[in-house]
């Protein structure tokens, strides 16, 4: 039951009403309830920002933004704008889950997200992936790992997926509103899972809503809030000043306009400022009343101006004892339940209860979610938190740590009060920090790297310590460099190598590996040749099998930035090495390198021997032992779809993808996932291709490396490009920011990007962009292009020059192609160099010759398992078939074409198919007799096996079983009167 608020109230529970639209209850007043929207009091102003939030509420999932950023300064009124949304939500039956971030809990994982996940203790969702979501992100930062297999969604990008997946389901329900309040002070992992949501919104009726002070926002989630604020995605309500009249009377009605305007100018239209300017008049004025009347000359002007003195005015009544017991709830934050309180205090149970009762009745503290008692507001927090000494912060910080260690909290619950007590060695307190680093690894990498560096602070630096603290440092690095750290990290690697000494091969050798990663992906690539070749050349002490590892690295730099041809000797001395050695591993791992460079640079016989090889050994090899060898397997997935072998790339990158997330080699992911997306694109599977990208793509942007981000970005526009209409902006945003990320270099992921953005150029219309980023990819002579993709590239560059006039560049750049498809012997490669010259065959008035180049590029592709180049060749076959006079094959084949493009949801194909559309054939044609006697699939059929396909392949194309092909093949032998696939070919030609 609610009352209005009577303004004679002191200004603790005004500003309790006015902030944070707390429920006041009181007997006896049930019809106040829907008058005042369950505030204490009706919410001043605000009648615009109102009527955006309760559109956004009556259009959930259908075309409301998804996500709504709420900024304004301290007491401004935020979180009672929060309070009123969640109430009208509420009543339209829309589920709220309402958390709040806070200053001094930074380090804990997740910690507004727990917060709002709270309110589903009593409606878990059903799903096991989703229960997994909220335990990990309410218990991340202190459930105990998992005694069973690990989740896919193990690493922190899964869970972001898991936790939007969460919430999609929750908002089937009626709708789901999800707010977060104090933003600015969220933890790294929540930052981060909010980027995601902002950069993916949830599908459905859900909208998230965060409330921050814009000034003390990370920079990070300004910039991705602001940025989508630009697509529509994001409304941005920025709370003003109140206006002097709503302001005066709505809090002040009573109070004589000239001295409210006083207060009100005072106050600068902040309304937790006015209260509590308004709360020290009132209280002046009564002291007037009853003292002299010398004592009653005070002027606004000799009131407190400022806010923090006015705030802890109201503690100046407190006992001794009372404000101790603040002071406690202040420090222990999320902690602040009766046994932890006791402990820090020393009160008994009766005299907490008294403490508590006298601050409740003041409103200085209220009781909160899950037991815990609370502060009004944050700014009193702080306060509160601020104005007690550091040597009473340590005596509270100490005992919450005794007790929740006692109780069985989790490592991390305990560490944060750990690391604000203990400042010498005491192994049970870096016991604790060890394991909450080892707790947040996965998820919440930045808090991992924090408690490392608080267990490092405690750690004696001793000699008979310093293998401890290398190992320490060396784990901490390694969460730096997946949270973004990358520069701390290499800094780190350095210490670690610098000082390892001569029994720590070991560790120094993991040291050089990771920093030569880490220069990788800061795009320094001389550095990490350098560092890498130092160390193989100045330690002789090294072992065979730590020269082996170091070797792999070392290759590995190609074709990055080093030519694999430059790097061919250093991968064959690491294989004669681990092969001498006997190492399994090693000699897998240089075989896979070998295989993808040899693949890309067109060395297709040695590439396919070296993956055949490397295939053997990987695969007969148990997952735990290839925990170090995530990364060749990525290369041999890459090297195997470079060579058109779908099915292996595919499953080697989903096997390097399961091991990866489970040792936690999370900066591997983008270049496994990728191959992947690479391989869904050949096979006509965009859409899984666009989820692989973007999955990719979250997890560059979270490791920080430009480096990467543009790798991503540009293989993130080739999919793009494929799956959305011709001319689709976001494919070429994509492209463009992998060009400008990417900067000067010059390696193969700086070709790639540019000739992504020639790519996408191409299919928006500007062939002149086009040719000019593929040239700049390439150079004059496109030796810069990857040798084994080269004819599929110039295939751009051929279709730019002929709609630009540029005949005779297209004629070389076509005549290029074909040797040099030839010389590879690759099917996808072959037809690309067929549709080249079929352009031109085109442009020269030849529409048969380019319409048998064309179908046999469909045939080629069809036979290899291409089938976006399939459907491609089949679409632009088509049109160019009925200018040939073979007018009902090309209309066979656009319908295969169309087929192929629409099951694979190949956006651009389907455009493509829009734009060759066969007309509708005349009534007065007639068939052949013999043609007129096939059947509709007979036909289909018969067309197919004039491409050249064989049964087996017709069978799965159609979603037949091959006996069914071979009988309808019998009839149409029968029934044209031929006896082979060659003559049914040509006499379907004929007709």
């Amino acid at each position: 039951m609610y009352v209005r608020l009577p303004n004679s109230l002191p200004f603790n529970v005004i500003d309790n009403a006015v902030e944070f639209g707390g429920e006041i209850t009181r007997a006896g007043a049930p019809e106040d309830a829907a008058r005042h929207h369950g505030g204490g009091s009706p919410l001043v102003g605000r009648t615009a920002e109102l009527g955006l939030l309760d559109t956004v509420i009556d259009r959930l999932g259908h075309g409301a933004p998804p996500f709504v950023d709420i900024t304004g300064a301290a007491g401004i009124g935020k979180s009672r704008l929060l309070a009123e949304l969640c109430l009208r939500a509420r009543r339209r039956g829309v589920t709220v889950l309402r958390g709040r971030a806070a200053e001094y809990e930074r380090h804990l994982p997740f910690h507004p997200f727990a917060d709002a996940f709270a309110d589903l203790d009593d409606r878990p969702p059903h799903a096991s992936n989703l229960l997994d979501a909220v335990s990990r992100i309410r218990g991340g930062r202190g459930a105990e790992p998992s005694p069973g297999p690990v989740p896919a969604a193990a690493d922190r990008f899964g869970l972001h997926r898991s936790v939007a997946a969460l919430l999609a389901q929750l908002g089937r329900a009626g709708g789901l509103v999800v707010v977060l309040d104090d933003v600015h002070w969220a933890d790294p992992a929540s930052l981060e899972l909010l980027d995601h949501l902002v950069r993916h919104p949830v599908p459905g009726p859900v909208a998230l809503v965060v409330a921050r002070r814009d000034r003390q926002t990370p920079t990070a989630l300004t910039a991705a809030l602001t940025r989508e604020v630009d697509t529509g995605a994001v409304l941005r309500i920025g709370l003003a000043p109140l206006a002097e009249q709503e302001c005066i009377e709505g809090l002040a009605p009573d109070l004589p306009r000239d001295r409210a305007a006083q207060l009100y100018a005072a106050g600068e239209g902040n309304p937790l400022y006015f209260l509590s300017l308004l709360h020290a008049h009132r209280e002046d004025a009564a002291r007037r009343r009853t003292s002299s009347p010398a004592s009653a000359g005070n002027s606004v002007g000799e009131l407190p101006t400022g806010l923090e003195a006015l705030l802890l005015n109201e503690l100046a009544p407190l006992t001794p004892t009372q404000h101790r017991t603040l002071e406690a709830i202040a420090v222990l934050g999320d902690h602040a339940v009766p046994p932890v309180i006791r402990s820090a205090t020393g009160r008994t149970d009766a005299e907490l209860d008294d403490d508590l009762d006298t601050l409740a009745r003041r409103d200085l503290v209220r009781p909160g979610p899950g037991g815990r008692t609370m502060l009004r507001h944050p700014v009193l927090r702080t306060l509160v938190h601020e104005s007690t000494t550091a040597r009473r912060r340590v005596e509270i910080h100490r005992a919450a740590a005794v007790e929740l260690s006692l109780s069985g909290a989790p490592a991390v619950e305990v560490a944060q009060h750990v690391e604000r007590s203990v400042t010498t060695w005491d192994p049970q307190a870096y016991a604790v920090l060890r394991q909450a680093a080892e707790q947040t690894a996965s998820t919440a990498p930045t808090s991992s790297a924090h408690w490392l560096r608080a267990a490092l602070r405690l750690l004696p630096d001793t000699v008979e310590r310093g293998a401890e603290r290398r190992d320490l440092m060396l784990r901490r690095a390694r969460a730096l460099g997946v949270a973004g750290g990358l520069r701390e990290s290499r800094d780190l690697l350095h210490k670690v190598i610098s000082t390892a000494g001569p029994d720590e091969a070991g560790v120094r050798t993991s040291a050089v590996v990771l920093c030569a990663l880490t220069e990788r992906h800061l795009g320094r690539y001389p550095e990490a040749i350098a560092l890498l070749r130092r160390e193989l050349s100045g330690h002789p002490e090294l072992s065979p099998a730590d020269r082996v590892s170091i070797g792999l690295e070392l290759s590995s730099s190609a074709p990055h930035n080093a030519s694999y041809p430059r790097m061919r000797g250093e991968v064959a001395r690491t294989l004669a090495d681990a092969r001498t050695l006997g190492n399994e591993l090693g000699e897998a791992g240089a075989l896979a390198v070998a295989a993808f460079g040899e693949a890309y640079e067109g060395g297709v016989a040695a590439a396919s021997a070296y993956a055949v090889q490397a295939a053997g050994l990987l695969d007969g090899l148990p997952d735990d032992d290839l925990t170090a060898l995530c990364e060749p397997l990525g290369r041999l997935g890459w090297a195997e779809a470079f060579l058109g072998r779908f099915t292996d790339a595919e499953r080697h990158a989903d096997r390097g993808l399961g091991i990866a997330r489970r040792s936690g080699q999370v900066y591997l992911l983008p270049l496994l996932l990728l191959c992947k997306a690479h391989v869904r694109i050949q096979t006509c599977r965009l859409p899984s291709a666009c989820e692989l990208a973007d999955e990719a793509e979250d997890i560059a942007r979270g490791i920080g490396s430009g480096e990467l981000l543009a790798f991503v970005l540009a293989n993130k526009a080739q999919v793009r490009i494929a799956a959305s209409a011709p001319g689709d902006p976001e494919a070429l945003a994509a492209a463009e920011e992998a060009v400008a990320t990417m900067g000067p270099s010059d390696n193969w992921r700086a070709s790639m990007a540019w000739c992504m953005l020639g790519y996408a150029a191409l299919t928006g219309g500007d062939p002149h962009r086009a040719r000019d980023a593929l040239l700049r990819a390439g150079g004059k002579d496109l030796g810069g292009l990857q040798p084994s993709m080269r004819p599929l590239l110039s295939e751009l560059l051929v279709t730019a020059a002929l709609a630009t006039g540029d005949v005779g560049s297209a004629s070389a750049w076509a005549e290029r192609a074909r040797d040099e498809a030839e010389q590879l012997g690759l099917p996808v490669q072959r037809a690309s160099a067929m549709r080249s010259a079929a352009q031109l065959a085109l442009h020269e008035g030849d529409p048969a010759g380019a319409a048998t180049l064309l179908a046999e590029a469909a045939a080629l592709c069809a036979r290899s398992g291409a089938v976006f180049w399939e459907a491609r060749s089949l679409l632009l076959a088509a049109p160019v078939m009925t200018a040939a006079g073979f007018g009902a094959r090309g209309a066979a084949m656009w319908e295969q074409g169309h087929r192929l493009a629409t099951g694979g949801g190949a956006g651009l194909l389907v455009g493509l198919a829009e734009m060759t559309r066969p007309s509708e054939p005349s009534t007065s044609s007639t068939a052949p007799p013999w043609l007129a006697s096939l059947t509709a699939r007979e036909r289909e059929v018969a067309g197919l096996a004039a491409e050249g396909l064989t049964n087996q392949a017709i069978a799965t194309r159609l979603y037949l079983s091959p006996r069914t092909v071979e009988t309808h093949l019998s009839r149409v032998f029968r029934k044209t009167d031929v006896a082979t696939r060659a003559a049914l070919a040509a006499r379907m030609a004929r007709s």
